[in-house]
């Protein structure tokens, strides 16, 4: 399992932004172009590896997370809630700041209440700037972190708590898939 995704990483290109190599790849950026079979790849391994019992929302970060937490939702009928980069001013609106290896701004959640329980789909992990700030807007919210499954994983970020990835990357001229975890 998990042919397609490795082979797709182990082929894509690396651009540089600043002193980071960033990888393009259709999980984590939609480019080229995202191919059915490769996102039914992920989704049905991620469905595989999650704790499920008794969630009640699936929370995903804008952008690249949608697609992913959109097929996640659909196969097992658990709603999906989006953070999103754009607020949008709703009643208990919960917003954090942001940085990553390559950005900062501000994320805003809506639709988590105290008790929800969630789970965290993400497609990539590299430095958890992202991840700390959604594990505190949900923490906030008082909502239990059932579980966190993120695609791909880049390096051993510390986000404060466990998590599940697919695949383990290194990144030099070209990405290595260095550990497979399905």
């Amino acid at each position: 399992m998990l042919d397609k995704l490795v082979k797709s990483l182990e082929t894509c290109p690396l651009v540089k932004r600043g002193e980071y190599n960033y990888f393009i790849h259709p999980i984590t950026d939609g480019v080229p172009i995202v191919d059915p079979a490769l996102l039914r790849e992920v989704c049905t391994a991620m469905v595989r590896m999650l704790d499920l019992t008794g969630v009640e929302k699936i929370v995903v970060v804008e952008a690249m997370g949608i697609h992913i937490g959109s097929i996640l939702s659909t196969m097992t009928d658990i709603p999906m809630t989006i953070m999103r980069k754009r607020e949008y001013k709703l009643p208990g609106e919960i917003a954090v700041h942001q940085t990553t290896g390559y950005s900062k701004g501000e994320l805003y959640l809506n639709g988590v209440y105290e008790g929800d329980r969630v789970v965290i789909i993400d497609d990539v992990i590299s430095t958890g700037g992202t991840m700390k700030a959604l594990l505190k807007a949900l923490e906030i919210a008082g909502a239990e972190v059932v579980d966190v499954c993120i695609a791909i994983q880049r390096g051993d970020p510390d986000i404060g708590r466990p998590y599940k990835s697919l695949v383990k990357i290194e990144v030099t001229e070209k990405v290595h898939v260095v550990e497979r975890h399905l």
